[in-house]
């Protein structure tokens, strides 16, 4: 597997989830059947602060793997430039890189349904 680089828009205060499709170098799917996954978004790649997506294989024998935060967790992001990346681990242990790229959180307007707008 290659390391596909993915930038990813996440939207501060709602729920975000992006599937990606692993393939092998003759464009099948590679079987993920019994791996396993950790993702994080970061500031810079040396940062001891992350944030953790959740990591899951709706399809494995077709290759899909996804990563997602709840709306809870992406509220709690402060809008801006990250990086992240997705990193897996196949039954025997082998550990793999498989998606980075950059995460800009966007800043969102509406933050609650039970507010009313104040006049300015």
């Amino acid at each position: 597997m290659s390391v596909r680089v993915v930038n990813i828009v996440i939207p501060q205060g709602a729920d975000f989830q992006n599937s990606f499709l692993l393939e092998n170098t003759n464009n099948t799917p590679i079987n993920l059947t019994g791996y396993t996954g950790v993702s994080h978004i970061k500031k810079h790649p040396a940062s001891k602060t992350k944030v953790g997506f959740g990591v899951s294989f709706p399809n494995p024998t077709l290759g899909e793997v996804k990563i997602s935060l709840a709306s809870t967790v992406s509220s709690a992001i402060k809008p801006g430039k990250y990086v992240y990346d997705l990193l897996l681990t196949d039954g025997t242990g082998v550990k793999t890189r498989v998606v980075e790229g950059t995460a800009t959180v966007t800043a969102g307007v509406t933050t609650s349904w039970h507010h009313k707008l104040e006049s300015e």
